[in-house]
């Protein structure tokens, strides 16, 4: 191998971090499954995910109260006989029968406002449903990044530890030779350990990384060949931070429980005062006493003197006006957590951006030059090692500002309740 072959290959790794569409992925054996997008993950996740399927059910649960809400009184049925075994001819106290139907009547549309507020609940328990979907959408993807930047860390210490036992095979030929020091050569091999202690925390970080995303795909049992595909250098987000304000008003499930509280509120204090409405109980009755026949009726009607549920009827009012106060609390908290996010997006962004045009680029030249010097005898040892540091610094500085721009992305995402990079 010729000096600039074996120099091209020390760089390589470098290489990997500069191309600005996809980070490359090894295509899979037949017998292995398919990677699969952050868009899958996040419809497996949807669909898998013990959580959200946990929360489906107590919506489901919140819905069935619209049924109970809808229900009216039951009437009631009641049969009395006294005396039954006496005749009904020739005795002073003759055998008798009674049988009652009763029924309560509601007044002031309480099953109307008691159905308004339960269907209001379902709606607010929906939104809050949403809520968590979002929640458990945002930490999809933030595992997703990582599992993709940890798979590229990996790739990234194995090319350089390759990259290295190759620099070292020919140092260790030079030392055979007399060409370096012996003080020179053990200098270089204990920068093996270094590398090889990168690929070692790499793969555990690529192992933990994927496991960590199974779990919340809903797999009960982490597989080795689990295998993602995605970009590490991340994308321009093309909106403004004012038009996401806008979407996030929109979309933002916890604003929208929010206005729904409103609206709960605002049925509790009607089904309220129509508690505090009175309720009449009309009976009818037949009566068969011997040979006599009779029918008769009954009708009661409480009187609200004391009781006409006016403590209710505040606790109501003060509820629905806190629950105005809670709105406008979380539209306010809706436009700050886009302004941080976007924040945190601009910052992030500016810094990978200069890790991909300008950072990287420097580094691989400065290593491919002190390599250089170095095998000619131009660059003393400690400044090749410090090279190496460097170039080893900087694309691994470079995968933590992808990192961090992708998550400030997701965070984004979230808080906007949209897709900002689908």
């Amino acid at each position: 191998m010729t000096k600039k072959k074996h120099r091209i290959l020390l760089v390589a790794s470098c290489l990997l971090l500069v191309a600005r569409v996809a980070f490359p992925q090894t295509q899979p054996s037949s017998s292995a499954p398919a990677a699969i997008t952050m868009q899958q993950a996040v419809d497996i996740a949807r669909m898998k995910n013990p959580n959200l399927l946990s929360s489906q059910q107590n919506l489901l649960s919140v819905k069935a109260q619209e049924i109970q809400a809808g229900v009216r009184a039951n009437p009631y049925f009641g049969f009395t006989g006294s005396n039954i075994t006496l005749p009904a001819e020739g005795a002073s106290n003759p055998y008798a029968y009674s049988l009652q139907v009763s029924r309560l009547f509601e007044r002031g549309e309480k099953r109307r406002w008691r159905l308004d507020s339960a269907r209001s609940t379902t709606a607010q328990t929906d939104a809050q449903y949403h809520q968590q979907e979002q929640q458990t959408i945002l930490a999809v993807r933030q595992a997703f990044t990582s599992f993709v930047i940890a798979k590229a860390a990996k790739k990234l210490a194995d090319d350089n530890l390759s990259d290295f036992r190759h620099e070292l095979d020919i140092g260790r030929e030079r030392y055979k030779a007399g060409d370096i020091a012996k003080l020179d050569f053990e200098r270089l091999d204990l920068q093996l350990a270094q590398f090889e202690s990168d690929e070692s925390n790499a793969i555990t970080n690529a192992q933990q990384a994927s496991i960590q995303l199974q779990a919340l795909l809903g797999y009960d049992k982490a597989r080795t060949d689990f295998d993602v595909i995605g970009d590490v250098v991340p994308p321009l987000v093309s909106d403004t931070m004012e038009g996401l304000e806008q979407k996030a008003l929109a979309a933002r499930p916890d604003y929208h429980a929010a206005h729904l509280g409103v609206a709960v509120a605002d049925a509790n204090v009607k089904l309220a005062y129509a508690n505090g409405t009175t309720d009449p109980t009309l009976e009818g009755e037949y009566d068969r006493s011997g040979t006599y026949n009779s029918a008769g009726f009954n009708f009661n009607i409480p009187i609200r003197i004391f009781d006409r549920n006016q403590g209710n009827k505040e606790t109501s009012k003060y509820l629905a006006q806190a629950s105005r106060f809670t709105e406008l609390a979380t539209r306010n908290q809706v436009v700050a957590d886009v302004d941080q996010a976007w924040s945190g997006y601009a910052n992030a962004k500016v810094l990978s951006d200069r890790y991909n045009g300008h950072y990287l680029d420097e580094a691989k030249d400065v290593l491919d030059i002190a390599q250089f010097s170095y095998q000619h005898g131009g660059l003393a040892l400690i400044d090749y090692l410090d090279a190496l540091r460097e170039s080893r610094s900087v694309t691994s500085d470079a995968l933590n500002a992808y990192s961090q721009t992708w998550m400030a992305i997701h965070q984004l995402s979230f808080a906007t309740a949209t897709e900002i990079v689908p």
